[in-house]
């Protein structure tokens, strides 16, 4: 396996992903091939990897990827020089189950793939206090390979010098040291960062945070602490569930893990992207249209009048499969209502109705047993996949898609939908179970 670091932090809201996308792009500049990983379920973040590394990134989840996949996905960094892999949440954060935690941790996956942490602490209000938390996450877990620390938001050179000496005294080595900057940020929303194609200059941000990083990291001090993990027999990724996939791609729908679509690929499948956004239907001689999650919410008045689209898509419906996630789901619905409480009409195939001015969080690991076959897997066939959206369910009464519940075992009310030959869930796929 390829060397690599885990960039992770002891929570979220440190700067560790603004740190992530400097690094990757600093280290590419200097001609490394840099392959980048997410560990975790987020699906937003691995794009801005790729625009920093000009590489996909790909995510790596120690709950939902059984070990065969796990390989198949750190086998993607076959050429590259050095990996670097950005956490999730704070470092030890997982889910509990059993009474044990740190189930799909960013630790577990470092652990995993023999990867050492730089951990990226926020000092502000503290000096050689954060000392004590550098050194409390190295001791945590004895087994955990620990490279040492980035500071971030340093106030001034005495407050550089002093959490620095707290440092040495608690043996951590400090990787860098970046001072305070209010134009690090990047722009969120509801679910975290907006996506990557809708950044205003994403490229010269980058470029921002790559200078930054070259000024007050030592980037040579970060390549020396990349580890390599132990070898792992090759596997292959996720088979396509048809030959001819019609994928709607856009603004509204983008929210794809990137090792299915590659897997998709390696299998010999035509991907063909369309675009909803702009009233295109899909190719007529596609096998399955496949709507992923996204943001349709914010476009509901552009896809209620998107009549070449959705006239398209009703008649694929006709005698060949469709399937949406999440935002995709919503979107095969009878009606989405935004937040401002504006009906808009959707595509009608189900009779589902979502809405955004009744906000509900749901947030978390999904596992689905399936009472009815969807495109790629029979019933019966088990499902790993992770739920993040804030809409409330109005009106669901088309025949359940599977049985679903969280990471604990416990069943969760949003079971997707089927009707003839349109299938939907909540949850965006990851993989399915093996026996």
């Amino acid at each position: 396996m390829a060397k690599g670091i885990l960039i992770s932090a002891p929570s979220s809201g440190t700067g560790k992903t603004t740190v992530m996308l400097g690094l990757l792009r600093a280290l590419a500049e200097d001609g490394l091939a840099v392959q980048p990983f997410k560990s975790g379920p987020d699906y937003i973040d691995p794009a801005f990897h790729l625009a920093a590394a000009k590489r996909a990134s790909f995510n790596l989840d120690t709950w939902a990827m059984d070990n065969t996949l796990l390989n198949a996905i750190s086998a993607q960094a076959a050429g590259a020089d050095i990996c670097v892999a950005e956490g999730s949440m704070g470092l030890f954060d997982g889910v509990a189950t059993k009474g044990q935690t740190g189930f799909g941790s960013s630790a577990e996956t470092a652990k995993r793939m023999g990867w050492p942490v730089v951990l990226v602490i926020d000092v502000g209000g503290q000096a050689q206090s954060a000392a004590a938390t550098a050194l409390g996450f190295k001791a945590y877990d004895p087994d955990l390979p620990f490279a040492g620390v980035i500071l971030n938001r340093v106030a001034s050179p005495r407050h550089e010098r002093l959490t620095r000496l707290g440092m040495e005294r608690a043996g951590v080595k400090v990787l860098g040291s970046l001072p305070r900057r209010g134009d690090l940020a990047l722009p969120e929303r509801h679910l975290g960062l907006i996506q990557a194609v809708e950044h205003p200059d994403l490229e010269t941000a980058i470029s921002g945070y790559a200078n930054f990083l070259r000024e007050h990291v030592d980037l040579e001090a970060i390549k020396a602490a990349a580890l390599s993990g132990p070898d792992t027999p090759s596997a292959p990724l996720p088979t396509p569930p048809a030959q001819r996939i019609a994928l709607a791609r856009d603004a509204a729908f983008s929210f794809t893990y990137p090792h299915l679509l590659e897997g998709w690929r390696k299998a010999g499948a035509e991907i063909l992207p369309f675009s909803p956004l702009a009233n295109e239907a899909p190719e007529t001689d596609a096998d399955l249209v496949w709507l992923p999650g996204g943001y349709p919410e914010l476009h509901g008045g552009t896809l209620a009048a998107a009549e070449t689209f959705r006239k398209g898509l009703q008649k694929h419906a006709e005698t060949k499969p469709v399937h949406g996630e999440c935002g995709g789901y919503m979107a095969l619905g009878e009606a989405l209502i935004d937040k401002h409480g504006n009906r808009h009409q959707m595509a009608g195939l189900l009779g589902l109705v979502t809405s955004y001015e009744k906000r509900k969080f749901h947030l978390g690991y999904r596992r689905a047993v399936l009472q009815n076959a969807m495109p790629g897997f029979d019933a019966g066939h088990a499902l790993r996949g992770h739920e993040f959206h804030y809409s409330t369910i109005l009106d669901e009464p088309d025949a359940p898609l599977a049985n679903v519940y969280d990471a604990d075992g416990n069943p969760v009310p949003e079971t997707g939908s089927i009707k003839g030959h349109v299938t939907g869930t909540f949850f965006h796929l990851i993989t399915g179970e093996t026996a």
